[in-house]
């Protein structure tokens, strides 16, 4: 199948709780890394597509939840 390989980087909206970012940032003075902020998880999903106009579409009906979540993306 010949296409084009692409990253899609999902993350939080601003402002929607991130709770397993607040989790990490808790954590990380634990382990001895301090100066650390603002941390978000967010997740990453790389495909192969044929028709890169149809993405948008893919993102916002099955990657995504719209309400909560943005969506960046990247060639791979």
């Amino acid at each position: 199948m010949a296409g084009t390989r692409k990253r899609v980087l999902i993350r939080p909206k601003e402002g929607i709780l991130d709770p397993q970012g607040q989790t990490v940032e808790r954590a990380l003075p634990a382990l001895g890394f301090d100066g650390v902020s603002s941390v978000h998880v967010g997740r990453m999903v790389e495909l192969t597509i044929e028709d890169e106009s149809r993405l948008p579409e893919i993102c916002e009906q099955l990657l995504t939840n719209p309400l909560i979540e943005d969506y960046e993306l990247e060639d791979a």
